[in-house]
């Protein structure tokens, strides 16, 4: 425990001094394959033990067995309790040319349980990027300290993972996988988790909304059949490799036995082919936006919601996926509430039409600083019939904070405003501005002609951004911008008959 305080910082200092590593995103993708070994290792010996302690001690049989082959598994090559493990050269050459190659080509078909699958999927992508061997078994020392088994060690690790998880706001791209936990703190509180139910995030990134649904729904389990159905109640989707090696990780760092994260693409199936089994009683997502999927990706949704914009098409499959009366919180930018495109406002209408779109919080712009100034909104609805009235609520920046930041981000307490508007739903005005207010659908397709910017922030001043966050905006806002480019492109190719040759 001693160490744990500093198990960043050591890490960090070692992977620096490699030749083979460039930059905080692959300094994270290096340990992040490193850590999964020895939280599965950890896993693996408590589904031994759990196996070995049933009714029938000698059936030894029929105990869990490891998909690992023994000589890759992480006590037999990653420790080094005798100060013989390999180090250098040798250390070098088994992690290259044995342990990667034999961990992606482990024998899985369907009929393999998700917690075997799982490490084949894991390393399906994973690299390895250090060319020390000498640096390598430092590396590997510091992170098999770390003792596991230790409930309270345990529970201190899964907050020094989650510091690892911010760090990915500062690594390029990677920032977009992280929301912050205050935000999905509060958005699986006020969707109410309730035992039995299953949760999904079609992008899920490290599994920031998982942990959040699973916190909020763990005071609620009184039973063993409870505790069964809380590991079970969770599904992710994540169409990258490296996040959704994250989160594998932050699941079994959960004790979630059976993570149920998925390493697809959630846009590419066909939304209208959605039954029953393919419908969850909750949704809780944040969807990549300013970014676009390739045109045929559009080929899987009604033309009619065929959009550029990927925020749009995950709310399509959002409204495809959530069962009848089931609930959802989702995160969206100010370009859905505004949006005047054929996507938009048919998304608009279908979300008003078929669900009761019940409360719109308006978010801060910085929220999600320093990786994003894009301004965003959590739309919750459910699937109980059309709306009748929506609640739109601005929370403000509280007092002493002219903006969030990486050393100043915004805390769970700051919802607490908001928490208590909930409850009581009041109609508020700040200087002669609404910050709370009540509009019926008919409102809101009529005269605002399915305009859901309503209530929002009326002194708005200028953001000197620093130059890194600068050409962060510039670029979200050029890939916006393409998206809608696309878009009118491919309006007009339709009207005029297609591409001609």
């Amino acid at each position: 425990m001693s160490q744990l305080g500093s198990f960043v910082k050591r890490v960090r200092d070692v992977m620096r001094n490699d030749a083979g590593i460039n930059g905080d995103a692959q300094r994270i993708e290096q340990i992040a394959w490193m850590l999964f070994l020895k939280v599965y290792d950890s896993q693996e010996q408590n589904w031994m033990m759990a196996d070995l302690s049933g009714d029938d001690l000698f059936s030894y049989q029929n105990s869990y067995q490891s998909i690992i082959p023994e000589e890759c598994q992480w006590k037999n090559w990653a420790q080094n309790s005798d100060g013989k493990a390999k180090t250098g050269e040798a250390l070098l050459e088994f992690v290259n040319n044995h342990l990667f190659p034999t961990l992606k080509n482990l024998p899985v078909d369907r009929e393999t349980p998700i917690q075997k699958a799982i490490v084949k999927s894991v390393f399906a992508d994973a690299n390895n990027y250090m060319k020390d061997g000498v640096l390598m078994r430092q590396l590997l020392n510091i992170i098999d300290e770390l003792d596991l088994n230790d409930t309270e060690e345990s529970h201190a690790f899964g907050e020094i993972y989650e510091t690892i998880l911010k760090e990915l706001q500062s690594a390029g791209s990677s920032g977009e996988f992280y929301t912050p936990r205050a935000v999905t703190d509060f958005m699986a509180k006020m969707i109410e988790p309730k035992v039995g139910e299953k949760m999904a995030d079609f992008a899920c990134g490290t599994g920031g909304f998982l942990t959040s649904w699973l916190k909020a729904l763990e005071p609620s389990l009184k039973t063993a059949k409870d505790r069964e159905a809380f590991g079970c109640s969770i599904y992710g989707f994540e169409k990258k490799q490296f996040p959704y090696m994250l989160c594998i990780t932050n699941m079994l760092l959960h004790d979630v036995d059976h993570p149920q994260i998925f390493h697809q693409n959630s846009l590419l199936s066909d939304v209208l082919d959605y039954n029953e089994r393919d419908q969850f009683d909750v949704i809780l997502m944040n969807p990549p936006y300013g970014g676009s999927e390739k045109s045929d990706v559009k080929n899987h949704f009604p033309s009619d919601l065929a959009s550029s914009e990927t925020a749009d098409l995950f709310m399509a499959v959002i409204m495809y996926r959530l069962k009848p009366n089931g609930r959802a919180a989702v995160i969206l930018p100010d370009g859905f509430l505004f949006g005047t495109d054929n996507a938009k406002i048919n998304l608009k209408k279908k979300l008003l039409s078929e669900f009761n779109l019940h409360t719109i919080i308006r978010l801060p712009g910085s929220v999600f600083s320093p990786y994003t100034s894009i301004t965003t909104n959590i739309l919750f609805f459910d699937r109980t019939g059309p709306t009748q009235n929506t609640w739109f609520y601005r929370l403000d920046m509280p007092e002493g904070y002219k903006h969030f930041s990486k050393t100043k981000p915004m805390k769970p307490e700051h919802f607490a405003p908001v928490i208590e508007w909930w409850h009581r739903r009041e109609e508020i005005s700040l200087d002669g501005f609404p910050k709370a207010k009540r509009y019926t659908a008919a409102e809101l397709s009529g005269d605002l002609g399915y305009n859901l910017d309503q209530c929002g922030f009326p002194h708005e001043e200028e953001e000197i951004l620093a130059p890194m966050d600068l050409i962060q905006r510039y670029q979200e806002e050029r890939a916006s911008l393409n998206a809608e480019i696309d878009r009118v492109l491919d309006e007009i190719l339709g009207k005029l008959g297609g591409r001609e040759g």
